[in-house]
């Protein structure tokens, strides 16, 4: 999934990219019986949802506010540490258990079809009870289209009839998921390098190419490996929040081993194409030097043969002859032919 920058005030943002000047607030307030949802224009707004009996998903969009992420900690306990891994986007994935609630990091990929690249984003999710925070990075766009869609559909759906633990084992669900689209756009760059080198019409040097898929799926590699060993201490945890969610916990740890085994091929396949390029540029220099070699091997006894008769000696018996030029051609052009052919016999030719 592509994603684009909010058309808003900007800043300057490190990696050539363009914050939020404003954090966007969501809320989602839903039971069996009906949905409430609205943007919060003030972070304040967000307390009323706390111990309210229905399920509330609060996205916030943006984290470089440290002023909003203090409030809504105040708001729901957050720990200063837990805030503190909120507002620091560089965390590796990681899942922590706090007396009232749960926190998770993990990074949320898309691709960007028109730079062919992998992009990531951190997301921060929050489970309590009753209610889900889940904090996304400053640019626009996410995964959670479809968890939407399922929450505003009408009817008793399961996310609509099931608790926070359901909804927060669905976030991440989908984010697991999504890494098996993008290792598909990864998958089809890498079969189309696969062909143009073993058909041999790439018309550069595949190298950097092959480097670079390589660099998009070690983002793909750190995102979802440390997500085995988390959703395993999700499973063993007895917290509160999971206990009647450990079958679908199962089902999503499948989901990562999968990934992280499909990762793993695909990056050996990288090393692999890379070494059939360097084979096919090896034979390519074996079968010239071949070609020199015969020629060199071919023109070796003519050369002997005009070295010896240019030779300024005056009483060389063949000068005299005035047979001699033609008979020395003769010569050289059957040596010439028996060679060929004798290449010919050995199939070198």
């Amino acid at each position: 999934m592509s994603k684009k920058i909010r058309n808003k005030k900007y800043t300057s943002f490190p990696k050539d990219e363009q914050i939020l000047s404003q954090v966007k607030v969501t809320v989602i307030d839903y039971s069996p019986e009906h949905i409430i949802e609205k943007e919060l224009k003030d972070i304040r707004e967000s307390y009323e949802y706390r111990h309210k009996n229905d399920v509330s998903w609060i996205n916030i969009d943006g984290v470089h506010d440290e002023q909003v992420i203090k409030t809504i900690g105040l708001y729901y306990n957050l720990h200063p540490l837990l805030q503190e891994d909120i507002t620091d986007t560089e965390q590796r994935p990681k899942v922590d258990f706090y007396e009232d609630n749960i926190f998770l990091i993990l990074q949320m990929l898309s691709y960007d079809g028109a730079r062919q690249a992998v992009e990531n984003e951190q997301v921060s999710l929050v489970l309590g009870e009753g209610y889900v925070l889940s904090f996304q990075g400053d640019v626009e766009g996410d995964v959670f289209g479809g968890i939407r869609q399922q929450l505003r559909a009408k009817g008793k759906g399961k996310v609509r009839n099931s608790g926070a633990a359901y909804l927060f084992y669905l976030l991440v669900d989908t984010i697991v998921d999504n890494y098996f689209i993008v290792l598909e756009r990864v998958a089809e760059n890498l079969e189309n390098l696969e062909e143009s080198i073993i058909e041999n019409t790439a018309n550069e040097d595949p190298t950097r190419d092959l480097y670079d898929l390589k660099r998009q799926l070690n983002i793909v590699r750190k995102s979802v490996r440390p997500l085995r060993e988390i959703v395993s201490q999700l499973i063993r945890e007895e917290a509160k929040f999971l206990e009647s969610d450990n079958l679908y916990l199962r089902d999503l740890y499948d989901h990562v081993v999968q990934v992280i085994d499909n990762t793993e091929s695909y990056i050996e396949l990288t090393a692999s194409l890379l070494d059939l390029h360097l084979s096919i540029i090896g034979n390519k220099t074996n079968d010239v030097m071949k070609i020199l070699t015969i020629f060199s091997t071919i023109f070796m006894p003519l050369t002997f043969i005009v070295g010896v008769y240019g030779m300024n000696f005056k009483y060389m018996p063949e000068l005299e002859s005035r047979q001699g030029y033609f008979v020395v051609w003769v010569v050289m052009v059957v040596i010439t032919v028996f060679t060929y052919l004798f290449f010919k016999r050995k199939k070198w030719l």
